[in-house]
């Protein structure tokens, strides 16, 4: 039997890296899916690290991490929420990983005494690990029948050019009706005149071409729609009919850009050039449900504010699935997000010495919250601020979301202002704590930070009946992706759920903590794990998700409806009204406000 062909996209950039690859690779993987083939992804890191684990997030943004524990770049985060699919730790191809198994490989002999150089062994080793993780499901048991690949960095990059010629070789080795190149490239316009130029995007191709790749498509990245004389001189300039260059211009959010593609013809051009199977007969129906997702985006006017206190807050990619997170609950709510992010130092009575007006902004709008969220995080810096913003949400009644050091976090600033226990710590912080109620997990291996962490998909089963678990469904368990080194100390469990902080779940030895609530609060949850790695536009994280409809004054609503949203809030499309005001009257004439944990 004929081994089944898988389609090939490479998604190359030109002129500056972050010019919006990641989005443009989603979006079309999302118009593949929308005529029913099955979708997977692929993203090129040219950088020499393994994996992303120990990057600072102000390199590269968050760490994302997978169900198989994989620490990978952020774009895959993007791949699996626009697809809504399950990648591993093989689809993010560094240098790193492929040096690493040549060298493996030469070490065992495998080459027969061979000279081991870039061209061939690097470049097949590379070629090889795309066919095989091409045919690896991401969405159920099926083979993929299109392999979109994100090649970061940008064309000219001397870190890149062992995979250039890589995939200059597997155009031919796979045949050119199975695959073809979309190069993303910035259109800059002058700030004096406003005018487009396109020169950068001439020398880009030019320098691709003589890499021995032609674009199939030209994507212009620009801050308008690229005028039709651009359109023409790009044509004329970059050896390619006009049709064959797309307007990828700033949009109201990035729901927008698959419409925004699929209106110029890449569909329909893509299925012609890779002679692709339309297998739904459904195309309009699931873009229009991308349709309603952008306009939902970009019509709610009723505001939640919700502060974030973190230690990486000058660029949000550094959390950009939570904010995601945050992002897809609103949308279920029926509210536009304000995030207020606070530099967790700001809070804290030495920066109130230091730069008083500082300190003083940042409570400020901390006071005007009305919801919390405290993220995972690494290290002492910041902790006594973001304790302080947990003290304040726990005495003010502010819903409060704890994700796993922010959890470990609630659970030092109880043990200190109610419990008493002063000098209460981590001991990642403080080794010598008299009170240690955050402590190092036993298997952890401190000589080596790279992949020592507890990582990926892993069970938590509910003790009880409680909030989370009714968000979840009321199942018994629920799976969510971990990444941590420290856990609640067990041992002094029971002098905290003696005073109301219930830990209402635990990972399935019943050793560790993994889910906290605290009674007599409207909403005041911690979770170990990372929800926000699993969210989805369509299907937001339950704990997120909690937080946005305490912080809107529905979460009673929500619940006695037995977790189901109002129809004109639920994500059935065609049914979707769209009116905002009749939502917003149906939930108050149910509830007026919030209801503690009982």
């Amino acid at each position: 039997m004929e081994e089944k062909s898988v389609k090939y996209i490479l998604i190359s950039g030109g002129v500056i890296s972050g010019v919006g690859k990641g989005v443009i690779t989603s979006s079309i993987g999302t118009l593949l899916k929308s005529i029913g083939l099955n979708v997977t992804a692929i993203k090129v890191d040219p950088y020499l690290n393994i994996d992303a684990g120990t990057f600072s997030p102000y390199e590269h943004g968050e760490v994302f991490v997978l169900d198989d524990g994989g620490e990978v770049d952020l774009d895959l985060g993007n791949y699996e929420r626009f697809l809504d699919v399950t990648l591993t730790r093989d689809n993010n191809i560094t240098t790193g990983k492929i040096y690493k198994y040549v060298i493996e490989k030469e070490r065992k002999g495998s080459y027969l005494g061979k000279t081991v150089q870039v061209i061939p062994h690097i470049t097949d080793a590379i070629q090889e690990w795309v066919e095989r993780v091409a045919r690896v499901p991401v969405s159920g048991d099926k083979i993929p029948d299109v392999c979109v690949i994100e090649l970061g960095g940008t064309v000219g990059d001397i870190e890149g050019m062992p995979f250039i010629e890589a995939f200059r070789q597997f155009q031919f080795k796979v045949d050119s009706k199975n695959f073809c190149n979309v190069h993303v490239s910035l259109v800059p316009e002058t700030s004096g005149t406003g005018e487009q130029k396109t020169k950068p995007t001439q020398n880009s191709v030019r320098e691709l071409r003589g890499c021995g790749l032609s674009p199939d498509l030209i994507m212009c990245r620009s801050q308008h729609p690229i005028t039709s004389s651009v359109k023409e001189k790009t044509s004329n300039f970059c050896h390619v009919k006009p049709e064959q260059v797309v307007s990828v211009h700033d949009c109201s959010s990035i729901y927008r850009v698959p419409l925004l593609l699929n209106e110029q013809g890449v569909l329909s051009y893509l299925i012609k050039r890779l002679d692709l199977p339309q297998i739904s007969g459904k195309t309009q129906h699931y873009l229009h449900q991308w349709k309603n997702l952008a306009d939902r985006y970009d019509n709610h006017h009723r505001e939640v504010r919700i502060v974030l206190v973190g230690k990486y807050t000058k660029s949000q990619d550094s959390y950009l699935s939570l904010i995601k997170s945050l992002k897809h609950a609103a949308l279920a709510c029926r509210h536009k997000l304000t995030l207020l992010c606070i530099e967790a130092d700001d809070l804290d009575e030495i920066c109130q010495t230091e730069n008083p007006v500082k300190y003083h902004e940042a409570w400020q709008h901390l006071c005007s919250a009305d919801g919390l969220i405290v993220p995972g995080g690494f290290g002492a810096r910041g902790t006594e601020g973001k304790i302080k913003a947990i003290k304040y949400a726990r005495e003010k009644k502010i819903p409060f979301l704890g994700v796993c050091f922010g959890m470990q976090l609630a659970v030092i600033e109880f043990a200190r202002n109610v419990l008493g226990w002063e000098g209460a710590n981590s001991t990642e912080n403080d080794p010598s704590t008299k009170y240690p109620v955050v402590i190092e997990m036993p298997e952890h291996n401190p000589g080596e930070m790279g992949g020592t962490m507890r990582l990926g998909k892993r069970r938590t089963i509910f003790k009880q009946d409680c909030i989370i678990k009714k968000l979840y469904n009321s199942g018994d368990f629920v799976e969510e992706r971990h990444r941590h080194r420290y856990e609640v100390n067990p041992q002094m469990v029971s002098e905290f759920e003696k005073h109301g902080m219930q830990f209402v779940g635990h990972d399935s030895e019943a050793r560790r903590m993994e889910i906290m609530e605290l009674k007599g609060h409207p909403y005041f949850v911690g979770v170990q794990f990372h929800p926000e790695y699993l969210t989805r536009p369509m299907k937001p994280s339950p704990p997120y998700l909690g937080l946005l409809l305490a912080s809107c004054h529905k979460l009673d609503t929500y619940l006695q409806r037995g977790c189901r949203l109002s129809p004109r809030a639920s994500f059935d499309f065609e049914n979707d009204s769209g009116d905002d005001e009749a939502y917003s009257s149906e939930l108050s004439s149910v509830d007026e406000g919030p209801t503690a944990i009982k």
